[in-house]
């Protein structure tokens, strides 16, 4: 039952904190020019998408910290001060993911260039953040090495293993998420998906922790999507998606079950093997291309596809792998 508190605090607070702070934030952002820029290379019809305003991510990083003050304060009264400590941990861990997204936009404005920070910039910060969220959930005993597999209930030690997979899963998940924000609602439709399937795991663990970030996270995506959806208001930004994309992984590591993700997390490992494919076959074949465009929404897209479809198609993807994940638990 505390599980439960703790989950709706944390999402009907970050749900109205978004929506209400995106009235505003929205005109401020169209009064200072901080809209999207678009890539002549994409397809055509995003043209008109140019100038949207972006970084709306600060609207639920925000409604978040606002409920995470809230659900500290219940679980305290309630006597659950015991899942703070992890909680804030990997709610910090999200936010500088966020704050390394909003570095990244601030330099495109900076700029006035699609590109932000560089790759090797991005990656090191990236990494750098991994490393620290790791490091500081092993030094206080929230992790160890000893992970449980899906559908066979067994456990396995994977020793010094664990921290490469650890590490692998925050970036690579984390630019999955990334990557997925580029049609209108298409992130956060799918990020809502997972805090779903999150939000019934941590219940039915009884992971007050888990059950608290995953009412941030899906509270922060359907907030977002009152805005996001076809056609967008106003774009999150790499602000918002490496924000959520910490908070996705985040909710693994609290509920200690990182392999779920090859299921939860699977339209986003699919989404960054495009990329690589995508740019290994074109410098291979000097200049050929395996997908119409990468990421693989936007080959769907110049396929024919509307953006609704994809955001549809996509999500109804991630909710299957997220059903057939609930039976692996």
């Amino acid at each position: 039952m505390n599980s439960v508190i703790l989950w709706l605090a944390a999402c009907l607070i970050t749900f109205l904190g978004t929506v209400l702070i995106l009235r505003r934030l929205i005109p401020y952002l169209k009064s200072k020019k901080l809209g999207q820029k678009i890539l002549d290379i994409g397809p055509r019809w995003h043209k008109s998408k140019e100038g949207t305003p972006t970084m709306g991510g600060l609207s639920f990083i925000t409604g978040s910290a606002i409920a995470f003050v809230a659900v500290a304060a219940i679980a305290l009264i309630t006597g659950n001060g015991t899942i703070l400590p992890p909680l804030l941990i990997t709610y910090l861990m999200a936010s500088a993911y966020g704050l390394a997204g909003w570095l990244d936009d601030r330099t495109k404005f900076a700029h006035n260039r699609n590109e932000g920070l560089t790759a090797a910039q991005k990656y090191a910060l990236q990494f750098g953040i991994a490393i620290a969220y790791v490091a500081a959930m092993r030094i206080f005993g929230f992790i160890d090495t000893i992970v449980p597999i899906p559908f066979l209930g067994r456990e396995v030690d994977l020793g010094w293993f664990y921290y490469v997979i650890a590490i692998i899963a925050l970036t690579g998940i984390n630019n999955g998420v990334n990557f997925s924000d580029g049609l209108d609602g298409l992130c956060s439709s799918i990020v809502a998906v997972v805090a779903v399937f999150f939000t019934a795991a941590s219940i039915k663990a009884g992971d007050g922790a888990a059950a608290a970030l995953s009412g941030l996270m899906l509270g922060s995506a359907l907030g977002f999507l009152v805005y996001n959806f076809y056609p967008a208001r106003v774009f999150m930004g790499d602000t918002g998606s490496l924000f959520l994309g910490g908070l996705v992984v985040g909710c693994a590591f609290l509920l200690d079950n990182l392999l779920i993700l090859l299921l939860v997390g699977l339209i986003y490992i699919i989404e960054c093997m495009s990329v690589l494919l995508q740019v290994a076959y074109f410098k291979l074949t000097h200049g050929k291309r395996l997908f119409k465009m990468a990421p693989i929404h936007h080959h769907f897209e110049k396929c024919g596809w509307s953006e609704i479809k994809v955001t549809a198609v996509f999500s109804a993807f991630t909710a299957i792998t997220c059903l057939i994940a609930w039976f692996g638990l």
